[in-house]
């Protein structure tokens, strides 16, 4: 064996058997998430399967020998697993629904067609003609083309897309750790773009190598056939740690909806506070306290609290700062600030320290604070 293969070899076997111990452990995990983790472990134990069947390859093993029947490829479930994982950390009490079961029909069917395809080694005798019609393109389309893996990509991009959305559309209560909804994020992230890579190359590849040269394509044989595999380690690699760190996790809460007589007298609130914000500028204080502006609108703490959670969606000291964070722009548009230095203008807008100040802009621009200045 080669040093290629053998680093090969060690690449996908370092991530199918990460994935394997990672994934049996988050099927035991009974704290927290329970479902959410099984998920995640059956997708763990689909991708090391996989690396498992291409590392016995490279031995040799699956070539038309009694493990070709049985080493069955099995990636078009691995989108509804995704998109599933999401769905459960943020429905409470998941359960599945009859319905559900449709997004794993792609699973049914590349399973049948994989035996279908596999059978029909059992009647060829070395010409073309001892196959069926459906039988012979069945086995090329299936086995030479990269049929399998561009609409494994499609289905995987597409799930990791919807559970994007659903993340966005559903409301998870602003106390929630932000780094647990970034985490998600990360992850669809990861598959989307990995597998939307994935598909351009095998898609261009094959028109371009069959279709416009007329060449006889063999995906196996292609220059980014084991390359994928590697990709697809270090994938499986990377979500077996993160799941494993993130299995106690508490589910994600839920935001309740209010009452449409609640939200009506939280929303007049709002728009009281923002009013009295911009006209008095009670930002610039930099002492302001959510006491104070509650007594400003004749509300109780409470309430006040509760409207810039429900209402505005952020927290007291966020919302106070994002409106400094705004002065300090007007401010600095004003060609008679020239003369003062970006830190007098912050305490200008009410800011108490440098770093709260730089804190809150990186926060709420995603720039450093010396990047005001040069846009202004």
């Amino acid at each position: 064996m080669s040093t290629f293969a053998i680093l090969t070899v060690m690449l996908f076997t370092i991530g199918a058997v990460q994935g394997i111990v990672y994934g049996v452990i988050l099927l035991k995990s009974t704290l927290h998430n329970k479902i959410a983790n099984r998920f995640l472990a059956v997708i763990l134990l689909f991708l090391s399967y996989r690396l498992l069947v291409q590392s016995m390859r490279l031995f040799g093993l699956g070539h038309y020998d009694g493990w070709y029947y049985v080493m069955v490829d099995m990636s078009w479930i691995t989108g509804a697993l995704l998109y599933f994982y999401v769905k459960a950390l943020v429905t409470p009490k998941f359960e599945f629904q009859r319905s559900d079961f449709i997004h794993f029909l792609p699973f049914v069917i590349q399973i049948c067609m994989s035996v279908f395809v596999r059978i029909q080694n059992l009647y060829w005798d070395g010409t073309r003609e001892s196959l069926s019609w459906a039988g012979y393109w069945g086995y090329v389309v299936w086995m030479n083309y990269s049929t399998i893996y561009i609409v494994a990509a499609i289905l995987i991009v597409s799930y990791a897309f919807y559970a994007r959305r659903l993340i966005l559309h559903t409301p998870i209560d602003i106390s929630i750790d932000p780094e647990r909804i970034i985490w998600i994020k990360r992850i669809l992230s990861a598959f989307g773009i990995y597998f939307s890579a994935v598909l351009i190359i095998l898609v261009i590849d094959l028109l371009v190598y069959n279709v416009a040269l007329n060449q006889t394509y063999y995906y196996f044989i292609r220059f980014y056939y084991y390359p994928f595999f590697g990709g697809l380690s270090i994938l499986t690699y990377w979500i077996g740690i993160e799941g494993f760190k993130r299995k106690d996790d508490i589910g994600l809460a839920i935001k309740q909806q209010l009452p449409t007589h609640k939200k009506s007298y939280l929303e007049d609130i709002a728009t009281r506070l923002q009013h009295v914000m911009e006209s008095d500028k009670l930002y610039t204080n930099p002492t302001l306290s959510l006491q104070d502006v509650a007594q400003t609108l004749d509300v109780k703490p409470y309430v006040l609290s509760n409207t810039l959670k429900e209402i505005l969606t952020t927290k007291f000291s966020d919302y106070v700062n994002s409106l400094r964070v705004q002065e300090v722009q007007r401010l600095l548009k004003d060609p008679e600030n020239e003369k003062y230095t970006l830190l007098a203008l912050a305490y200008s807008a009410g800011f108490n320290s440098k770093s709260s100040f730089n804190r809150s802009v990186k926060k709420q621009l995603g720039v450093s604070p010396s990047a005001l200045r040069s846009s202004s």
